[in-house]
Formats: structure tokens, sequence, C-alpha cells
């Protein structure tokens, strides 16, 4: 048996350290003295591109594990483990913006007039994160519907809508929670179960209400409205056509029976068998926000930078950024699952035979 030996490793061949140490070529030099501050813009923003690169590799690896009919129980820890990595590289990427507001607007404004028409707006990788993550054309604001592919070149605006047409994460996981059993059991129907104690749960919030001598008649008034305004969602959950209608109207993302099966996780989610699949709707609902703190914090810094001056992309600057950063959230429906919980002590007890169906009960 003839043992290959191993070549010596040496670091920065390794890293590839002179490519990546001589990519910082300030365009202020080729118009005379190189602005200082350029270097630091440079090389935040080829940080940002190295961390997305990471992000991607992260998210397209989950979307191989989704993208077949089941996914075993080893493979979802796998999931919850690069999704929980790609939210630790958020969080440091939310950090970086710190390094950028290091720069002063005076020191920016030296070298910005070079960069025209170059913009944020020109970063395929980020717009292969957003696609991939489930922000496709049908959701973005009008701006960036009409100018998502305008800036970017011929081949990169082919790539793009190619991907466009591939199964995105938001996609393969409405379908995954989709098929979860369980929601009815034989003669179980724990909707109907869950219905009644959402009834008993408001008919007592309009009871405290009322109990309150201090409120006022107006701020009483406020109070049950907004009470009977939760009845109704209840209602339009529990309704598929009535949902359906609205889900049209974009007030949901997630289908019917995806949206039903995130809550039920979510309601039982101290049972065993759905313990990962809640650490995976806490990941992917802590990533949409992260990605929506990043929007925030950008149009922020933006602002701070330019003030109300039209964005070197041609956009209106802090403006467009304030739309997208409420806007272009993928995961919204994990959040409003919030609006539809119960108390642990008012949910319904799950028969015997469907926790040993379910595999965590001990015979």
């Amino acid at each position: 048996m003839t043992v290959k030996l191993r070549k010596p490793c040496d670091y920065g061949d390794y890293l590839q350290l002179d490519k990546i140490l001589s990519a910082q070529q300030p365009e202020s030099a080729f118009y005379g003295e190189p602005v200082h501050d350029e270097t630091l813009f440079i090389v935040t923003h080829q940080a940002y591109e190295l961390w997305f690169k990471q992000i991607l590799h992260e998210f397209n690896s989950v979307i191989d594990i989704f993208n077949h009919s089941s996914v075993k129980d080893d493979e979802l820890t796998t999931v919850v483990h690069r999704l929980n990595r790609v939210l630790k590289i958020q969080l440091l990427l939310n950090q970086q913006i710190e390094v950028l507001e290091c720069m002063t607007p005076q020191e920016f404004l030296a070298f910005r007039d070079f960069l025209v028409p170059a913009s944020g707006f020109q970063s395929v990788q980020w717009k292969m994160l957003e696609i991939v993550l489930g922000l496709k054309s049908d959701y973005r604001i009008d701006f960036d519907k009409q100018s998502f592919y305008s800036r970017l070149k011929p081949d990169q605006q082919q790539f793009l809508r190619e991907l466009e047409q591939k199964p995105c994460l938001f996609e393969l996981m409405d379908s995954w929670l989709a098929r979860m059993p369980f929601l009815e059991f034989g003669e179980f129907k724990f909707w109907k179960l869950y219905q009644k104690a959402t009834e008993v749960m408001l008919d007592n919030d309009i009871k405290i209400v009322n109990s309150i001598e201090e409120l006022s008649p107006k701020d009483r008034r406020v109070q049950l409205k907004a009470i009977e305004d939760n009845r109704e969602k209840f209602a339009v959950l529990l309704d598929k056509t009535r949902y359906q209608q609205k889900r049209e109207e974009k007030a949901f993302r997630l289908s019917h029976k995806a949206m039903l099966s995130a809550l039920f996780i979510t309601l039982y989610q101290d049972e065993p068998v759905f313990n990962l699949p809640f650490q995976l709707l806490q990941a992917l609902t802590e990533i949409d926000e992260q990605m929506t703190i990043w929007r925030y914090k950008h149009s922020m810094m933006v602002q701070r930078m330019l003030g109300a001056k039209i964005g070197t992309g041609g956009s209106s600057g802090t403006e467009y950024l304030k739309r997208t950063t409420e806007r272009n959230r993928v995961f919204s429906d994990l959040f409003t699952i919030a609006t539809f919980l119960l108390p642990k002590r008012d949910l319904p007890e799950l028969p015997i035979e469907l926790k040993k169906a379910m595999g965590f009960c001990p015979v």
C-alpha cells in the first residue's frame, strides 16, 4: 500500500493572503493622493462579502437537506446548528457597522464622489441571500421591483433570474411544515379544542377589562375593541377559506397547513418530539430579525453619512432603506404566531394514543 505524502501547508498560501491583502485599491488614488479612510471603507465591505459567502454556504446546505420528501432527526440537528451559525455571523455583521461609523461624514465625502455609480445595489451576494432566504420579486417593494436588476451586468441579471426559479428556504420550510402529522388523530380534533380554549381566554380578558374600575370609558372601549379584533384574527386563522383570502392580500405568507403546524409546534414546544422543530422556527425568526436590524442600522448609518442626499446608486438613500427595513421580511408569520398563543395551563391535553404515536410517551 502506497502512502501519499502530505505536502507542507503554508499559512499565507493556504489563505491566499497575497490576493486578499493586495485587493484594496482606493479609487481616490487614481485622482491624486489616496484618501486615508477609503481603505477602511473597502476592507469593511470586503469583509461583508466574505461573510455573505459563508452565509450562502450554510443556507445552500440547509436547502439541500429540505429539498427532499422527509428530513431525519439527525439532519434537523445539523440544520439548527448551521442556522445558529448564520445567526452568530449576523450578530458580527451588525456590530461591524460600528466600525464604519468611526468614519465621519466629511471623511466619507472626501472620496464618495469617486465611487459613483457603484452602490450596495450591485452586491450580487446580498441579492442572492435575499432570494435564497425567500425574498423573491413578488414580495419586494415597488422600487425594488423596478430597480432590482437594473444596476447589474447582463450575466448577473440572468444568474439571479434563474436563482429565483429555484426552491428557496421559505418555500421548502412551508412544504416541510405542511407535511407535519398529528393535527388530527382519530377522534382527536385539536383545532376544535383550541377554538374552545381561545374563546374562554378572550371571554376572560373581557371580564378582566370590565372589572378594572380605574379605566376611563374611552380606554375601556379601546381595550374591548382590541379583544374583539383578536377574536376576529383567531376566526380567520381557523377558517381555511378566509385565511387563504388574507394570504392573497399578502397578510400571510405561510400556507394554511404550514401556519397551523408552526403554531402547534410552538404551543407544544416542551414535548421532546417538537424540541428540534421549535429550535428551527426560533432560528429562522432570529435570522429574519437580525436582517431587519441590519437594514435599520444601515439606514441610520446612511442618514448619518449622507443626510438627505441621493445614494450613489441613484436611490432616495435613507428613505429607501427605511422602507425596506420592515417590508423586506421573509418569516414575519413566525412573529405573528405570538398572537395565537395560549398560556400553557390552558392548552388542550394531548391524548395518550397521540403521544404514543409521536414516540415520546413511555409505554
